[in-house]
């Protein structure tokens, strides 16, 4: 396994890549279950596959989008759909729930019709809907590893915020943080690392990668940060074990991913010792 890890570059592209995401997700997913926005995940990785399934329809008729990375179309409506969402959430105050079936369905509409004109699925469209660890480029290498960057800085700068208004968002308005404006931000953060996502894990399964990993470190986690921690160990683990499962036995590796996921799930309810709904401290207002 390491000979043809060392003899191949798309492995090293795909595990390297692999592990920046199970690094994202996780950390992202701590913000998106305390704030119980989970489903979001899944509303913009369906718009992501319209933007997927029309850079691959431009690609058969215009020469530039045939040269273009699908991923950058992917990130764009990703982006769009999360900015979507924010202003769905304003616009319906005491329902804000809806604005993600809204996107959900929306993206799933338009993109089965970009499938239909493009002539159905192909093999690069199969590659985006459930991960592939051949088909990571070394593109897509250096696009996530900007995101990355960008992720973890913009997350430096805006953690006291984000962790306010993710337990008290009133609180959080009254002692003056720009709410619209954090949230703006956080959730172009997800867009774009959904749509990174979905060259490993897949589009139909990157959700899994956010939500699963953070709901196995709860039964542990005594704390916040604890719970950035544990998560991030448990999406590496799941991440790198089922790349290397996945091209061990010619599996899909979105779903091997999923699954390892899952079996640490079960272990960490069956030997968690967190039995609590609210195993944290609500933060307490400033004076």
């Amino acid at each position: 396994m390491i000979d043809t890890f060392l003899r191949f570059d798309f492995l090293q592209y795909a595990l390297y890549t692999g592990m920046m995401i199970g690094l994202l997700a996780p950390i992202l997913g701590v913000f998106l279950v305390v704030r119980r926005m989970s489903l979001i995940a899944d509303a913009l990785s369906h718009i992501t596959l319209s933007g997927i399934a029309l850079s691959l329809l431009l690609g058969k008729h215009i020469g530039f989008f045939a040269g273009l990375n699908p991923l950058y179309m992917g990130m764009v409506f990703s982006v769009g759909g999360s900015l979507m969402i924010e202003q769905l959430r304003r616009v319906y105050t005491h329902y804000k729930e809806i604005a993600i079936p809204i996107i959900l369905s929306a993206g799933i509409g338009v993109g089965v019709i970009f499938i239909s004109l493009a002539n159905g699925f192909n093999n690069d469209l199969f590659n985006y809907l459930f991960g592939s660890v051949i088909a990571v480029t070394y593109s897509d290498f250096i696009t996530i590893a900007w995101i990355t960057v960008l992720v973890i800085v913009v997350l430096i700068f805006f953690y006291k915020e984000l962790f306010f208004l993710s337990f008290d968002e009133e609180q959080a308005v009254i002692s003056g943080i720009n709410r619209k404006l954090v949230n703006m931000v956080f959730v172009v953060l997800v867009a774009l690392v959904i749509a990174a996502a979905m060259r490993v894990v897949g589009i139909l399964l990157v959700s899994a990668l956010m939500t699963l990993p953070v709901a196995g470190a709860m039964r542990f986690a005594k704390g916040f940060k604890q719970l950035f921690l544990y998560s991030v160990i448990l999406g590496e683990i799941a991440v790198i074990g089922g790349l290397i499962a996945a091209f061990q036995f010619d599996l899909a590796p979105g779903g091997t991913i999923v699954v390892i996921s899952i079996l640490m799930l079960l272990l960490s309810i069956a030997f968690g010792k967190n039995k609590h709904k609210r195993w944290f401290r609500k933060p307490q207002p400033q004076a």
